[in-house]
């Protein structure tokens, strides 16, 4: 015990906290020290240990003081230790608990336990010898208050600089993340300006390419996207916004409607639009807002709302009455069709082909059969036969 001196438990500026434990009592040798129960904290260059009770008594060792160390198993009535043999005492050594000690050792006394991992970190730090690597600032003697605040300064000036640091690294991961997605944005504009040029010199070349060329070459471009999407950057906003948008929809729009039936739900349209728009995605108020503007501008679409609240974009040129034609036909060739079913033999949504459904139900054409098995619609036969 006379290798440890009085502390004031600060760490220096080029010292780290590696693990601390509560519960830990001192002996000199094989006899108790005549202090309490308190914590053992190890750091990269000591081994300190505090009163629990009195915080201002706080002793340290440097861990170069340290020759080797064992476990001692916890026993009847007895607590795990670690046993620390320590080199002869310094003649320079500064004052501490112990003046002098018949022992050359130690014992750390574990009291609510912890001494496995105290025991490899301790292991760690000594094999590592951090603190020849990274010697700490001199030590300043605390015999007065004068010294006793310079040391408490160094410790404060320590922690504020990396406070500081890491506020500087935080910056910097900031900084460096908007320039790599301002060149991601350049980037996909240059890739949607080459599409548009693969896309002309198909028309070009039309007979040139393959069907199958044709089909791989327009999924290409629509991964891509829209070339120059309508932004409120480049547009505005408010109706000037949307009225554009509207515009640049309608032209998007209309080939995928057609090869889906002349019909899609708003929801298929909002991930399609924003697939295609890279970058500036559309919020799902601007694209109602912009669908509701497809009649008054005269555009070969409208938004269409169902009974039930379902938002579909249609084609003008999609009649209701084929929709409900097509629904009683595959119900009356089939004998009855649950939405699920009628949904794969037009190749649509489950949601879109209920709504189909649903209107010849309404237009009473059709009837269904709500049960535990399920909805299922008939042929009206009452309206058939009459």
């Amino acid at each position: 015990m006379d290798r440890f001196t009085w502390s004031s438990g600060l760490l220096e500026m080029n010292e780290t906290l590696v693990i601390q434990q509560r519960g830990v009592k001192l002996y000199d040798g094989d006899d108790k020290a005549k202090l309490d129960v308190g914590v053992a904290m190890l750091s990269t260059h000591q081994l300190l240990w505090r009163d629990m009770k009195n915080h201002e008594c706080c002793i340290s060792l440097p861990l170069s003081q340290i020759v080797y160390f064992e476990e001692q198993a916890a026993g009847i009535g007895k607590s795990a230790k670690i046993v620390i043999h320590l080199h002869p005492v310094s003649a320079n050594k500064e004052p501490g608990p112990y003046q002098l000690s018949k022992f050359s050792y130690i014992k750390l006394s574990f009291k609510e336990h912890g001494q496995i991992e105290f025991y490899r970190r301790l292991t760690e730090e000594l094999s590592q010898k951090r603190w020849e690597s990274t010697p700490v600032s001199q030590p300043i003697p605390t015999a007065t208050g004068l010294q006793a605040g310079r040391t408490r300064a160094v410790g404060i000036v320590g922690i504020e600089r990396k406070i500081e640091e890491k506020r500087k690294e935080t910056d910097k991961n900031i900084s460096e993340a908007f320039e790599d997605l301002s060149k991601l944005m350049v980037k996909a504009k240059e890739m949607v300006e080459l599409s548009r040029s693969i896309a002309n010199k198909i028309k070009d070349k039309q007979g040139d390419i393959t069907e199958d060329e044709t089909i791989r070459f327009k999924s290409y471009l629509l991964s891509m996207g829209i070339a120059n999407p309508v932004t409120r950057e480049t547009h505005g906003s408010g109706t000037h916004y949307h009225l554009q948008l509207a515009k640049q929809l309608g032209d998007m729009l209309i080939e995928p409607l057609e090869e889906r039936g002349g019909m899609m739900a708003l929801t298929e349209v909002y991930c399609l639009v924003n697939r295609a728009r890279g970058m500036e995605l559309l919020s799902p108020e601007d694209l109602v807002n912009a669908c509701k503007m497809f009649e008054s501008l005269k555009l070969p679409l409208r938004l269409r709302i169902f009974d039930s609240g379902v938002m579909v974009v249609q084609l003008q040129s999609h009649s209701e009455e084929e929709m409900i034609a097509s629904a009683l036909d595959n119900v009356t060739e089939k004998g009855s069709l649950t939405a699920e079913e009628f949904a794969k033999l037009l190749g649509l949504s489950v949601l879109l082909s209920k709504e189909r459904l649903f209107l010849a139900e309404k237009m009473g054409h059709l009837c269904r059969d709500d049960s535990v098995e399920g909805l299922r619609f008939y042929p009206n036969l009452f309206a058939s036969q009459a």
